[in-house]
């Protein structure tokens, strides 16, 4: 057990003679005991101290570890989001690509449709030309030949106005 400064004041030493003076003994020990007393209340102040620092390294040190699971977990989280908007990139970029595609083939679809109506078309104008050619030859022949002769036997007097409806 260590010595307290109540000791040390209370400690009676044996006498002899030729002994030391009792004074300066006395003198000497009052002078250990007030560094006693001093060392005592600076080992306790800094037992404190520690005590403190010690809460406060410990604090510390729960926020550091609270802070790095945080970051890991912050860390996994945006790895998460980071690979949800690259697979959500890539389905969009799918998506687009299927609409293009469609977009391509139907418009492929309806130029293949007009080219055919473009086609049929210019077949029923040929068509069309060919007949009205025949039909404009035909009137040619019509006027060029003899046919007036025949138109003037066919007419009767009183019915001019049938003459024409007979020519359509």
């Amino acid at each position: 057990m260590p010595l307290t400064p109540l000791d040390i004041h209370n400690k009676e030493f044996s006498r002899r003679i030729r002994g030391y003076d009792e004074d300066e003994v006395n003198e000497f020990l009052d002078q250990v005991i007030k560094d006693y007393e001093i060392v005592i209340r600076e080992n306790k102040e800094l037992h404190n101290q520690l005590l403190t620092l010690q809460e406060k390294l410990d604090h510390f040190a729960n926020i550091e570890e609270t802070l790095s699971k945080t970051i890991i977990v912050a860390q996994e989280a945006a790895d998460e989001v980071k690979n949800n908007a690259k697979k959500e990139a890539q389905l969009i970029v799918k998506e687009a690509e299927k609409n293009a595609d469609r977009i391509v083939n139907e418009s492929l679809a309806k130029s293949r449709k007009i080219a055919m109506e473009v086609e049929e078309l210019k077949k029923q104008a040929s068509i069309y030309r060919a007949r009205f050619r025949t039909l404009v030859e035909a009137q040619l022949d019509l006027l060029s030949s003899d046919g007036w002769d025949t138109l003037e036997t066919r007419e009767r007097p009183a019915d001019k106005g049938q003459e024409v409806q007979e020519l359509y």
